[in-house]
């Protein structure tokens, strides 16, 4: 059997030719930064299992609250500024979106769970660029081959406060929900 190829990305893409080259791809991830498309590393299981139960969990807590908010997984692509990236997991409040949506516009909470490829990039580059968008109010960063969330959390001032978790809930207002660290990092 042929194993599928992907077409080459030039150098700079505008989000329109982007989008049209991705869906093109039989195979892979991308995200566009800054204009240029870069390749998203293959998962490892520590990483799929922290975003699958960071997912989960941020499920059960919507659902128990009763809050009008929904969660998505990777896939779903954020776009900020000339950047389109797809993190793990975002939560968003109001109307779910269209059939056929594949941004989120105005996401509350983003997730990044760490890759060995792009630990420095999430926790400083993505860091800036998410709370760029006025929606913005959480930022989780999962480690995956350790139990530590750090939780970065804007308030109504705009002031980002940062907290390093390594058990206990994760409490995020707005939209008034709680997850439990353990329940990211369980068996």
């Amino acid at each position: 059997m042929a194993k599928a190829q992907v077409a080459e990305p030039c150098q700079r893409m505008t989000r329109s030719e982007y989008r049209a080259w991705a869906e093109q791809q039989p195979v892979g991830r991308f995200e566009r930064i800054d204009g240029v498309v870069v390749a998203m590393a293959p998962e490892r299981v520590e990483h799929n299992d922290r975003k699958m139960l960071t997912w989960l969990a941020l499920r059960r807590a919507v659902r128990e609250a009763g809050v009008a908010c929904h969660v998505v997984g990777d896939g779903m692509t954020v776009e900020v500024g000339d950047s389109d990236y797809e993190p793990d997991a975002m939560l968003y409040c109001g109307e779910r979106l269209a059939a056929g949506s594949t941004t989120v516009p105005h996401p509350l909470l983003v997730v990044e769970v760490l890759s060995p490829s792009t630990s420095a990039t999430d926790r400083a580059w993505k860091l800036r660029e998410y709370f760029r968008l006025a929606s913005v109010r959480h930022y989780l960063i999962v480690w995956a081959d350790r139990q530590q969330i750090v939780h970065h959390q804007r308030d109504d001032a705009g002031t980002v406060a940062t907290t390093v978790l390594t058990e206990g809930e994760i409490r995020l207002t707005p939209p008034g929900i709680s997850v439990g660290v353990a329940e990211i990092y369980a068996d």
